[in-house]
């Protein structure tokens, strides 16, 4: 029974750790709508499937902040400290422009400076995602 018990016990941060990174998705698909809702012009996101388009972009988007935009950053190390940081967010365009590719009619981004303002925006609201709303949910519902 004790062994049962130990096997729940050690399972359960894997299934903290996926709740955790679900929520964290839903999240930021709230985010990614809302932007594509302010930014009709620029950002847009295919409406079939009660926004599974935004969500698959967000998923992409995060496996390639995970994977290449770290490799990115640091190929572009010296450019981003030589204009102070401003080119950092041109990485973001890259990443957006990369998931645009991929899902190519269903997630469209649309010019530069916008695409440029929107990138610093949704990097804003999922700050303000992660730390206000999302955190304290978590932390309230792991208590």
């Amino acid at each position: 029974m004790s062994n049962i018990i130990e096997e729940n016990h050690k399972k359960s941060p894997k299934i903290n750790k996926f709740l955790d990174w679900f929520i964290h998705i839903l999240g930021y698909t709230l985010v990614l709508i809302t932007v594509s809702i302010m930014f009709k012009k620029t950002v847009y996101i295919d409406n079939q499937f009660f926004g599974l388009w935004g969500l698959l972009a967000v998923i992409i988007i995060f496996v390639l902040n995970r994977t290449v935009k770290p490799l990115l950053f640091w190929l572009t190390l010296p450019l981003t400290a030589l204009t102070l940081g401003l080119f950092y967010p041109i990485i973001n365009i890259i990443v957006l422009k990369v998931a645009d590719w991929i899902l190519m009619d269903h997630f469209q981004i649309h010019g530069f400076f916008m695409v440029f303002v929107v990138s610093i925006i949704i990097s804003i609201m999922n700050a303000i995602m992660d730390n206000i709303i999302i955190d304290t949910f978590l932390k309230g519902w792991k208590k």
